[in-house]
């Protein structure tokens, strides 16, 4: 199955750096600001350049992978083998 490692980093990567969710760079009143819920144009940018520069960072310098392989019970849920499966980390 395909390696999952890079969809894993992009949605938590996408979480934690929604800007004003946790943590907001450039703040609306100080440099930084913590769970404001509130953003702002140059804060959309600064999110969007840190997040790229972390996607890259996690997928082309480390390299991280996740292989996804089959539950042993494959006959019982035919059309689902695709989504069902156990995550583990490969070297």
């Amino acid at each position: 199955m395909g390696d999952w490692g890079p969809v894993f980093v992009s949605v938590v990567l996408f979480i934690l750096l929604t800007p004003g969710l946790l943590v907001q760079i450039p703040g609306r009143g100080s440099f930084i600001e913590f769970g404001n819920f509130q953003t702002s144009g140059l804060s959309i940018l600064i999110h969007a350049i840190l997040y790229f520069a972390l996607v890259c960072i996690f997928m082309l310098a480390i390299g991280i992978h996740m292989d996804v392989t089959s539950f042993p019970c494959n006959a019982l849920f035919p059309p689902f083998n695709k989504f069902l499966g156990i995550i583990k980390l490969v070297n």
